[in-house]
């Protein structure tokens, strides 16, 4: 967002907390722009339908996977930092095919499953603890069915909202389309090099898939892609 200072001189730019003046360098000095590190957290959801609101999010996991300050990335020694509920289904309606899939009792998730609210709420400040004044970012493989039930249920249920703003996300599969020059389409998983891929299994539990990701974001995170790294 571009505001304008009082006096209407300068024109101040803030992006993400970094700030810098743009102003003609024979009248001001330029200030240096501050930078702060993203720290990501692989994330993994488990439904009982296709969209939040109609259908409920039975579980998730999110998982620390490391961190970037704009020139050195760092993975995690292990993946232990891990926040993981089961929750309470929001409605009556569900789908068969998904409880076949991620394995889960929903009836027993009804009436020993986590209170969203409590959830959501524990969520925000879990991850908030690890990035400190950082910037949490979200990262999935694809993103975009985790990022749209996890945003919903911040928003919705989390006292404070969403840790991840509106936008702090990495699609991991687009990453892995860009530096291996492949169409989406084709950038599944089922479709990566074995020095990109992960060791663990996918199992459709919300942990060991998190974790899975994890290591597949560091991977990709770290190869310089088909190229070199010059596209």
């Amino acid at each position: 967002m571009k505001q304008l200072t009082a006096s209407g001189d300068e024109l101040i730019l803030k992006s993400h907390g970094a700030m810098r003046q743009n102003v003609d360098p024979d009248l001001a000095p330029r200030t240096i722009p501050l930078r702060r590190t993203d720290v990501y957290f692989s994330a993994d959801v488990e439904t009982d339908g296709p969209i939040p609101g109609p259908f409920s999010m039975l579980s998730f996991a999110i998982v620390y996977a490391g961190r970037y300050d704009g020139e050195r990335f760092e993975r995690p020694v292990s993946y232990d930092q891990v926040f993981y509920r089961e929750l309470s289904p929001i409605s009556d309606e569900f789908q068969i095919e998904a409880l076949k899939i991620n394995g889960l009792d929903r009836n027993r998730l009804v009436i020993d499953g986590d209170d969203p609210v409590r959830a959501m709420s524990d969520a925000f400040i879990w991850i908030k603890s690890i990035s400190e004044d950082a910037y949490p970012v979200l990262v999935a493989y694809p993103l975009s069915f985790d990022w749209n039930w996890l945003y919903w249920y911040f928003m919705k249920y989390s006292n404070r909202g969403s840790p991840f703003d509106y936008s702090r996300c990495f699609d991991i599969k687009t990453a892995f389309a860009v530096k291996s020059a492949t169409p989406i389409a084709e950038a599944g998983r089922s479709h990566l090099p074995i020095n990109l891929a992960s060791s663990k299994k996918h199992t459709h539990h919300a942990i060991d898939d998190a974790i899975e990701q994890a290591e597949i974001f560091a991977n990709i995170f770290e190869w310089e892609g088909i190229n070199g790294g010059n596209r």
